[in-house]
């Protein structure tokens, strides 16, 4: 990997650690900004709602807008605007104006992410994209562990603002380095906006989005808040496809790429991949607060293992991924997560901490080497135009995807827990992300082997050089 194309990773990986930290870092701070904005704990949970929803919106409107103002523009205003949301959310005076200042950071957010693979796949031209990815991946990677600690750390020492004033100088060094090492691209075409497609589509995913989190909070998906939204998207949703169909390319993301293996069998893996990563992220903390006694930042800190162990294994999975091809080492790494959830369905409160610790070190070997065959393989074969309307699907898919499986097993846990024995509870909701977990192994067979993923000829490796020097 040239020099170029490593400068500009290290430049979006330092801009995407704020969004990626921030999440972790209000989780663990709720209770506490319940408490000191003398809001309940419904309203509370807005100012996480809020947040996924305004990334949710955004999404589907970045390959428009990277092909108008270019994606070094469009990657600093997204930063830019993430950077002025978390210093409105710092001075913040109730919890409503809260949960609007987090709106505006989920914005920002939620253009940066897609953005940060679209990007990169765009300037490597197919080289190296497996350790590329796991580049990448780090703040991922890095979320679960310091987020709790950054977390409990500020909350400890000082008061609640500082959880948003942290983001500040992660945002200030990302624009000064997007601004030297990210390529000058400039706008690409003069498409007009889809703006049929973004009337269904933006609705869709917040309602899908919306409902599912109701579920997720509450007993069940007979209620109405989790019905009605739920089913106004999935209609909007149907409505878009029909929609995108007949407009192709002209559509405001053209799921006709659909068509290309690779992409279509990336996008299955990354919503299973998502419900498996997130309703893993449901069960496990909240096990160790009902059957260990754990408060929210003990939980946290208990998960710090699990971000270890992904950490240690992406730097391998990304080479083996350039070397052997994306099929085999998402499966391994499926069947790795399996095999690692497998005791939790069987664990109560006496469980040794040193045992949950190993074992949720090999299940965050699993997951590392699960998530970056998958994020580089959807982008094989695709010409650099195309990469904006594949990175809004897989992040989509991803979205979507967690939400359904922490819905999924939040309401098995609910119903199994009426029953009044808690580690039961857990054990048959585990059981459900074991079976999840095994869907998953199985399709990652859809994925190419080693023969798709070869490199082009890299004949769009000078690009990234002189706009590096910019």
């Amino acid at each position: 990997m040239d020099r170029n194309l490593s400068r500009l990773a290290i430049a979006l990986v330092v801009g995407a650690m704020a969004p990626l930290f921030d999440s972790t870092i209000v989780s663990v701070a709720l209770h506490t900004l319940s408490h000191d904005l003398h809001a309940s704990v419904e309203t509370i949970q807005w100012v996480s709602t809020g947040y996924l929803l305004a990334m949710g919106v955004t999404v589907p409107l970045i390959g428009w807008l990277q092909n108008r103002v270019g994606g070094r523009r469009l990657w600093m205003a997204s930063l830019v605007v993430f950077l002025v949301g978390s210093v409105l959310c710092s001075l913040a005076w109730d919890v409503t104006s809260l949960i609007v200042f987090r709106v505006v950071q989920g914005i920002g957010a939620g253009a940066m992410m897609p953005l940060l693979t679209t990007l990169l796949m765009q300037a490597a031209g197919g080289r190296s994209v497996g350790k590329l990815m796991s580049i990448v991946s780090l703040p991922t990677a890095l979320g679960p562990i310091l987020g709790p600690i950054m977390g409990g750390l500020i909350l400890g020492a000082g008061s609640w603002p500082w959880l948003f004033w942290v983001n500040v100088p992660f945002a200030v060094v990302g624009l000064v380095l997007a601004w030297r090492f990210i390529p000058a691209d400039g706008p690409t075409g003069r498409a007009r906006l889809d703006a049929v497609g973004l009337v269904l589509l933006s609705p869709a995913v917040v309602g899908v989005l919306f409902g599912l989190s109701n579920a997720s909070r509450t007993d069940g998906f007979a209620r109405p808040d989790v019905w009605a939204p739920l089913a106004a998207g999935l209609v909007l949703l149907v409505a878009f496809v029909l929609w995108a169909t007949r407009r192709r390319e002209a559509a405001l993301v053209d799921l006709a790429l659909l068509r290309h293996r690779p992409l279509a069998a990336a996008a299955t893996l990354m919503f299973l991949m998502g419900a498996a990563l997130y309703g893993g992220m449901l069960l496990l903390p909240l096990s160790f607060q009902e059957l260990r006694g754990a408060d929210a930042l003990g939980a946290g800190l208990l998960l710090i293992p699990q971000g270890v162990g992904s950490l240690l294994s992406r730097s391998l999975a990304g080479r083996l991924t350039d070397r052997i091809g994306a099929r085999t080492v998402a499966i391994v790494g499926f069947a790795i997560v399996l095999l690692a959830t497998i005791p939790f369905a069987f664990a109560d409160g006496s469980a040794n901490p040193w045992w949950i610790g190993l074992v949720l070190v090999v299940r965050g070997l699993g997951l590392g080497a699960v998530m970056i065959p998958i994020m580089a393989v959807g982008f094989v074969g695709l010409a650099r135009p195309e990469m904006p309307h594949a990175s809004t699907i897989t992040r989509l898919a991803q979205q979507l995807g967690g939400a359904f499986g922490t819905a999924v097993l939040a309401v098995v846990l609910a119903g199994a827990a009426a029953g009044g024995d808690p580690a039961a509870a857990f054990q048959q909701a585990f059981w459900w992300a074991i079976g999840i977990t095994a869907f998953a192994t199985a399709m990652a067979a859809l994925l190419p082997g080693r023969q798709p993923a070869v490199p082009p000829a890299p004949a769009a490796a000078p690009q990234a050089a002189p706009a590096a020097a910019d």
